[in-house]
């Protein structure tokens, strides 16, 4: 999603580091192709002006004209000012009440509300909270139907309601049953609209004088560009906002609405929707976006995603394995497949390395990553079990009857079997200590590693 600011911000960066020092006209230059950057990302522009000087202030001074490395201070600067746009650090959800702790949903309607309410639940869920959905959109087709299958998906508690109903009926109704069940957190859905009006806003209002929630958060597609920074300002007249849920980051916005949404509402940022899976929804960290957004990746959530989604006994008995000197064998080989896919797949991994990381691995498309991904499992699976623990028995005849059974060519098993020949010499490396051994060889191997 923010492949193109990261990629004109790199040039800017680039630029710098090649000054012997830095003067007023060239950080001049500098900031006009930022401005650039971010007009191009469909960042507003109140918000690109107020960037702009900010950096501007703080590049003049003498700290970065004066620096040994002027060129990394200016980038610091740069850095600093982003994570401050974004909210400055990751603000939780404040659940601080007598239960049940109501979090209120508001947002146009295709922003993502339904889903996101289901998203939240799951993760609220994991916190060991008891929380229950309800839905007050009456005026679209299946709105609530959607979210009771939702919420059985994810055993969660749902409040039945129907479109006979009116929203104020229903928010009175499912309020009264979290108390009566003990609920620590009941999560309201309401109704979209395709453009605000002012029924709409007069309803929320309403709902939100009755159950007076601790958070209201708003809800906004990222796709929508300019359109969401507009109906983020017109929410926020309207409601107390306390945060903001940024969904579809993963697809082909340019990222302008994650920079804009906190200057415009003045609600922090919380939580960002990274996929359509129900664990597709993150807390939103503004320091790891900036991060990302000026090429250095996020490798902390990389690590978080891995201690979630890895299974740890699994990855154990796989290190004492290759530490005992026995074989890495395809059932081995299948078993990492699967849990890079369980991370989010190679577009979630690639996105969060650092950029020369990522370009040393090559230009991987995201979705042709995956294909490749789920063609070497199936054909992993159209071996026997012997031919997975010993992969030297795999000849011609096996060759094409494996070829057949995942329905791909012969060239697919033997660049496969390739594949895997060297991902096991690497093991046996590893495994008798050679670290260093390991990491001379990749350098041999793939030109660029580790520089």
């Amino acid at each position: 999603m923010l492949e193109n600011l990261t990629g004109r911000l790199q040039q800017v960066i680039k630029q710098l580091r090649g000054q012997a020092r830095l003067t007023e006209d060239n950080i001049q230059d500098a900031l006009r192709e930022v401005r650039m950057a971010l007009l191009e990302a469909d960042v507003a522009l109140p918000v690109v002006r107020d960037f702009i000087a900010h950096v501007k202030e703080r590049a003049l001074g003498r700290d970065v004209l004066q620096s040994l490395t002027p060129g990394q201070a200016f980038i610091q600067v740069v850095y600093e000012e982003l994570t401050a746009l974004m909210g400055g650090q990751n603000t939780a959800l404040n659940l601080a009440t007598v239960p049940p702790a109501v979090i209120l949903m508001a947002g146009l309607q295709g922003s993502g509300k339904t889903t996101s309410s289901a998203k939240l639940a799951r993760l609220l869920k994991q916190q060991k909270k008891k929380v229950l959905l309800a839905s007050a959109d009456v005026y679209r087709p299946a709105a609530i139907e959607q979210l009771k299958t939702l919420a059985a998906q994810l055993q969660t508690d749902f409040f039945p309601s129907d479109r006979g109903q009116k929203p104020r009926d229903i928010a009175r109704a499912a309020l009264d049953h979290a108390r009566r069940h003990f609920h620590d957190v009941l999560i309201f859905d309401t109704a979209g609209r395709l453009a605000i009006d002012e029924a709409m806003m007069a309803e929320i209002k309403e709902l939100h004088g009755l159950l007076q929630p601790v958070e209201t958060l708003f809800v906004v597609d990222a796709m929508t560009g300019q359109d969401a920074v507009n109906s983020a300002k017109a929410f926020s007249e309207a409601l107390p906002l306390t945060g903001v849920i940024l969904t579809k980051l993963d697809g082909d916005a340019r990222g302008g609405a994650a920079l804009s949404v906190r200057h415009v509402t003045g609600a922090p940022l919380k939580y960002i929707g990274v996929s359509e899976k129900m664990d597709g929804l993150e807390p939103f960290h503004p320091e790891r976006m900036a991060s990302r957004i000026l090429g250095m990746g996020d490798v902390l959530s990389l690590i978080e995603q891995a201690q979630k989604n890895v299974d740890l006994e699994e990855a154990k008995k796989l290190a004492d394995k290759v530490k005992s000197g026995k074989a890495f064998d395809l059932e081995d080989f299948k078993m990492q497949i699967r849990q890079m896919r369980d991370m989010g797949g190679m577009g979630a991994f690639m996105d969060k390395l650092p950029i020369q990381m990522a370009q040393a691995a090559g230009k991987v498309n995201p979705e042709e990553g995956d294909r490749a991904l789920r063609r070497i499992e199936g054909i992993i699976n159209a071996m026997t079990p012997a031919e997975r623990r010993n992969p030297d028995i795999i000849k011609a005849s096996r060759k094409r009857r494996i070829a057949a059974g995942a329905g791909v060519q012969v060239q697919e098993v033997n660049r496969l079997l390739n594949q895997f020949e060297e991902m096991q010499k690497m093991m046996k490396m590893l495994s008798k200590g050679g670290l260093g051994k390991l990491m001379r060889a990749m350098q041999g191997r793939f030109p660029g590693w580790g520089r």
